[in-house]
C-alpha cells in the first residue's frame, strides 16, 4: 500500500459525518467532528486513534480451553507490572479453574520475593459483562458498572481468596458492565504490561468450540489501551521503573509461552501440525524478524436501541456508524476479487446486501457459518436465524444470477458451508441456552495437561466460534464481532484489521487445514459441483 493508513483516513472521513448526539450515547464515546480532514498531512493524531503498526507473533486455532492453556495463561504468568483481562461471558469451567490456578501461581511466586523488592502492587483488572441471566436482569444501568467486593471473589466468581492477592502485593479489581436489553460488552482481550496483547474469540466458559486467538505487540496496543480505558473507566496509572522482574519464568524466553519451535528467518511464517494443543488446534508462528505491518484497532460501541423494524413494508435499519461497522461495510464495498467470511451467525441484513452487491460486480464470496448455533440468542436479538438468512441469501443470489445472465453480465461465485464437528459430540452447550435453562456446567469431560501444566480439552470442537474476514487476500479482520444483528446493532465489539498479504495467507492456510473434514456444503448443493 502506497499509504499504509489510507484506509484509516477514509474511515475517519466517514466518522466525521456522524452526528455528535449519536457518538455521545456510545460507550466509549467518540467524537470526530474536529478531526483533521483526510487530505491534511497533519492528521497523524486522528489516525493514531485507530491505526499504527503491529508485529504479529502467533495466530492460534483450537478450543477455548486450549487457547487459555497454551497462550493466555503462560503470558499471564510472565507479567511484570499489569494484567488487563477483558471477556464477555464468565462461567464455572475448566477455563475458569485454570485461570484461578494461574493467578494463585502468580501470587505465590510474588510472595516468595523479598518484600523490599516489591516496590508497588501488581495491577490486575478483570472485566466481564455476562455471568447469568439473573445477573443481567438485575445489573445496574450505570456506566460505572458493578465492582465485585473481595468477599464475593471466591463464592461467586471462582477466583482465589483475597488474602492470597493481598499477601502477594497484587491490586486486583473485578468489574462487570451490562445494559438492558441486549447490550453486552462482547470484546475479549488481554493486555500484559501495556505492550503485549492477545485477542481471543473465547470466553471464560466451558463450550468446546473452535476459537481463534492472535497475539501482537507494537503501536497498535496503544489505541487498544485507549479503548479499554474509555470503556472500563481505568485511568491506567503509571508504575515505578526498576521493580522486580517477572515472578514466573516459563520454559521459553521473555514474551514466549514455553514452546521452543520457532520459524526460521527465511520463512514468512510456520504452521504447526494439527491437534498440537488439543483437538482442532493449530499454531501459526511468525519469525522475530517479521516487519511490523499496518494495523487498525476498530471499536464498535454498544447501543441500547436495537432499531427493530418489524413491519413487512419497512426497510432494514442501517447499522450504527461505529468504526468497526463502517470498516467492514467499506471492505465489502471495495473488494475486487474475493471475500472470505467465517462467523458463528449471519443475521445482519446489511451484510447480506453487501454480499449480494459484491457478487453482482464479480467478486467471489466464501462463507462458513453455523447452522444451529445460539438459536435462542438469534431469535431474541435479530428476530430470525442464520439458517433462514442463508436460505434468503441463496434465493436472492439465484435470482441475481438469472438477471445477470439475461443481461449478458458475469457474476461472482458464492459458496456457503456450515461448520460441522468430526464426531457426533453433544452440540447444545452454548452460553445463551445455558443461561436460559439455568445450567451452570455440563458433565465432566476428559482433560490432559500440556507442558505448562494447564489442562487442555481433548474433545473435538462442536461449533465454530471464529470471527474472521479476509478481503482480497490482503485485509484480515479478527476480534469479537460476528456477522449477526447483535454485533452490528447492540453489543460492544472490538476488531483488529491487518493490512498484509503474508498475514492473510497464514491465517487462511491455518483455517483451511483445521476445517478440512469439518464443513457441510450448503451452496452450491453438493451434487451440482
Amino acid at each position: 500500500m502506497a499509504d499504509p493508513h489510507s484506509f484509516t483516513r477514509e474511515l475517519i472521513a466517514q466518522l466525521k459525518t456522524v452526528p455528535l448526539h449519536i457518538t455521545a450515547a456510545e460507550l466509549p464515546a467518540y467524537s470526530y467532528g474536529n478531526a483533521p480532514s483526510p487530505n491534511n498531512d497533519d492528521d497523524d493524531a486522528a489516525v493514531a486513534q485507530f491505526a499504527g503498526s503491529s508485529t504479529p507473533h502467533t495466530f492460534r486455532l483450537g478450543t477455548g480451553a486450549s487457547q487459555f492453556a497454551s497462550a493466555l495463561l503462560p503470558a499471564l504468568l510472565n507479567a511484570k507490572h499489569e494484567i488487563l483481562f477483558v471477556t464477555c461471558f464468565w462461567a464455572q469451567s475448566k477455563s475458569l479453574s485454570d485461570l484461578s490456578t494461574a493467578l494463585t501461581r502468580l501470587a505465590a511466586a510474588r510472595s516468595s520475593y523479598p518484600q523490599n523488592r516489591l516496590r508497588q502492587p501488581m495491577r490486575i483488572r478483570i472485566c466481564f459483562s455476562s455471568r447469568s441471566l439473573f445477573q443481567k436482569l438485575l445489573h445496574t444501568s450505570s456506566r460505572d458498572g458493578y465492582v465485585y467486593p473481595p468477599s464475593t471473589w471466591e463464592s461467586q466468581l471462582g477466583l482465589p481468596s483475597p488474602d492470597i492477592f493481598k499477601a502477594a502485593g497484587i491490586d486486583l479489581s473485578v468489574k462487570s458492565l451490562f445494559f438492558l436489553p441486549f447490550s453486552v460488552m462482547h470484546p475479549k482481550y488481554m493486555i500484559v504490561d501495556r505492550k503485549r496483547a492477545f485477542l481471543p474469540s473465547c470466553n471464560v466458559s466451558w463450550e468446546p468450540w473452535l476459537e481463534d486467538c492472535v497475539e501482537v505487540t507494537g503501536e497498535a496496543v496503544t489505541p487498544l489501551l485507549s479503548f479499554y480505558s474509555g470503556t472500563w473507566q481505568d485511568d491506567l496509572p503509571g508504575w515505578e521503573r526498576g521493580e522486580a522482574e517477572a515472578p514466573v519464568r516459563e520454559d521459553g524466553e521473555d514474551g514466549e509461552d514455553g514452546e521452543t519451535s520457532q520459524p526460521t528467518v527465511s520463512s514468512p511464517f510456520e504452521i504447526s501440525p494439527l491437534d498440537v494443543d488439543g483437538r482442532g488446534s493449530i499454531v501459526v508462528r511468525f519469525p522475530s524478524s517479521t516487519a511490523p505491518i499496518p494495523t487498525v484497532i476498530l471499536p464498535s460501541s454498544h447501543h441500547r436501541n436495537p432499531l427493530f423494524r418489524p413491519l413487512p413494508w419497512q426497510d432494514y435499519a442501517p447499522p450504527p456508524p461505529t468504526p468497526l461497522n463502517l470498516a467492514m461495510l467499506h471492505l465489502f464495498a471495495s473488494a475486487s476479487r474475493h471475500i472470505y467470511i467465517h462467523s458463528p451467525n449471519l443475521t445482519t441484513e446489511a451484510v447480506v446486501v453487501a454480499i449480494l452487491t459484491a457478487v453482482g460486480r464479480g467478486v467471489d464470496v466464501d462463507i462458513c457459518t453455523g447452522e444451529r448455533m445460539m438459536v435462542y440468542e438469534q431469535i431474541l436479538t435479530a428476530g430470525t436465524t442464520t439458517a433462514r438468512c442463508v436460505r434468503s441469501l441463496i434465493k436472492r443470489y439465484d435470482a441475481l444470477v438469472q438477471k445477470q445472465e439475461q443481461n449478458g453480465n458475469g457474476i461472482g461465485r458464492l459458496h456457503i458451508a456450515y461448520y460441522k464437528p468430526l464426531s457426533s459430540t453433544k452440540q447444545n452447550s452454548d452460553e445463551e441456552q445455558a443461561m436460559l435453562s439455568g445450567v451452570s456446567q455440563p458433565a465432566s469431560k476428559p482433560f490432559v495437561a500440556n507442558r505448562s501444566g494447564f489442562v487442555v480439552d481433548t474433545e473435538q470442537p462442536v461449533h465454530s466460534h471464529i470471527k474472521l474476514t479476509i478481503v482480497d487476500g490482503e485485509h484480515t479482520v479478527l476480534g469479537s464481532g460476528n456477522m449477526d444483528r447483535a454485533s452490528f446493532f447492540t453489543s460492544q465489539e472490538l476488531g483488529i484489521l491487518f493490512h498484509s498479504t503474508t498475514f492473510a495467507q497464514a491465517v487462511q492456510t491455518a483455517v483451511d487445514r483445521v476445517l478440512d473434514g469439518r464443513l457441510k456444503q450448503v451452496y452450491p448443493p453438493p451434487f451440482l459441483e
